[in-house]
């Protein structure tokens, strides 16, 4: 893992396997028809994002890389649930939801590498509806609609991924928005964590340090049951700490999506199912 001022790099996926035995890193034969001239691969990071990320990402003008948290993406990695598989002549779509959104994910078929792998690789997983797989490709849009043109697509094998990956995300997203570690150290030390200054501990503390002061109170409540509350490794559902807390589901979802957005808990196994996220 590589963190640096404008960029996020990771070469540990183990990519490299995928189809084509060229990986995410084959930059050549492995681009959609269309693509355009060559490319600056010389820039190129991985980034782990969300589907969310990649539905909100801003692109300046047609041409332009896509930025999310204000940084470029080139590459991105993210791990979704299988929702529907279409197959044409020459692409294969993948309609995938990771609980924060759903994404087109497009592979273009190398019908020689194709015919290689049919007599070489008929013992390796395959791709299945309502399968989990992780995604390694580039963002795009074409007529308004956005999808990711996929260097590998590849099953899950381990579902301890699925929330490392999210977990991931969250810290990468975090180290774009308030800066890496050692830079909240320092600030913590002097104003309180992320700007809170008056070295309170009321409505919790988080990461060692007081709730941000732009928390509405009933997004303290969900956050303190979520620190404290019994509970699995996949969190608390929003109907749950409803009843925990005597509060509307409604204020309680409307809580968890400020909390979420604020990087101070995660979804887990639906988009009303959160954790808390220790950093």
């Amino acid at each position: 893992m590589d963190y640096q001022q404008n960029t996020y790099s990771m070469t540990s996926y183990g990519a490299q396997g995928g189809a084509g035995g060229g990986g995410f890193m084959n930059t050549g034969s492995q681009n959609s028809p269309g693509s355009g001239a060559k490319q600056q691969y010389g820039k190129d990071t991985l980034r782990p994002v969300t589907i969310k990320q990649i539905l909100d990402a801003q692109q300046p003008h047609p041409d332009a890389e896509f930025k999310v948290d204000g940084s470029e993406i080139t590459q991105v990695t993210f791990v979704g649930q299988i929702r529907n598989i279409s197959t044409q002549t020459t692409n294969v779509t993948y309609k995938l939801d990771d609980g924060t959104g759903t994404v087109e994910v497009k592979q273009w078929i190398d019908s020689d590498a194709t015919s290689a792998m049919d007599t070489t690789d008929s013992s390796k997983p395959k791709l299945a509806e309502n399968a989990y797989a992780r995604v390694f490709g580039r963002l795009k849009a074409f007529n308004n609609k956005r999808h990711v043109g996929a260097h590998v697509i590849k099953p899950i094998n381990d579902y301890n991924e699925i929330q490392c990956h999210l977990l991931e995300a969250t810290v990468v997203h975090l180290h774009f928005t308030r800066g890496p570690p050692q830079s909240l150290n320092k600030e913590g030390a002097a104003n309180g964590a992320y700007g809170r200054q008056d070295g309170g501990a009321a409505g919790g503390d988080y990461g060692g340090g007081p709730l941000p002061n732009t928390l509405s109170g009933a997004a303290r409540k969900v956050y303190n049951l979520l620190k404290t509350a019994p509970q699995t490794n996949e969190g608390l559902q929003a109907q749950v700490i409803a009843v925990q807390l005597n509060m509307p589901t409604a204020d309680v979802v409307k809580a968890g999506d400020d909390l979420v957005g604020q990087g101070l808990i995660y979804t887990t196994v639906d988009e009303h199912t959160w954790a808390v996220l220790d950093v």
